[in-house]
């Protein structure tokens, strides 16, 4: 495979050494791999269409086919998981959060329909402009 020159969205090697173990192979070689990772940062951190992937790199129907295979198998979420588990042990935190917190205000706007509360608030403000 002829090395290309490196886009600002490629994988540093520490990076991609950190992603190996969580992304499947199963057929596909790691610098293979790694150039369809790579491709699918481009897509995703450019905006550009998956046809527009520029030609040095892979096919822009295979970078789509491996990027919805890795939705599918949730690998997405997997590195998500174990990532930000990461950074949260680094940060001396546990590596679950604990704590949910809720907006109790929106919870109640979500159950009346946000029409209905917006009313009542307007309602209760042309009745205390009369005051």
């Amino acid at each position: 495979m002829e090395k290309r020159k490196a886009y600002p969205t490629d994988l540093k090697d520490k990076e991609w050494e950190r992603l190996l173990p969580l992304i499947p192979l199963k057929r596909t070689k790691p610098d293979m791999m790694r150039e369809y990772i790579n491709a699918i940062l481009y897509v995703l951190r450019t905006g550009c269409s998956w046809r527009m992937l520029p030609h040095d790199f892979p096919n822009w129907s295979t970078v789509y086919d491996v990027f919805q295979k890795l939705n599918r198998t949730n690998t997405w979420q997997k590195i998500n998981h174990a990532l930000r588990a990461e950074v949260r042990v680094a940060s001396d935190r546990e590596a679950e959060p604990s704590v949910l917190i809720g907006d109790s205000q929106s919870a109640k706007t979500t159950e009346k329909g946000a029409h209905a509360a917006l009313m009542e608030l307007n309602k209760s403000k042309d009745e205390s402009a009369t005051l």
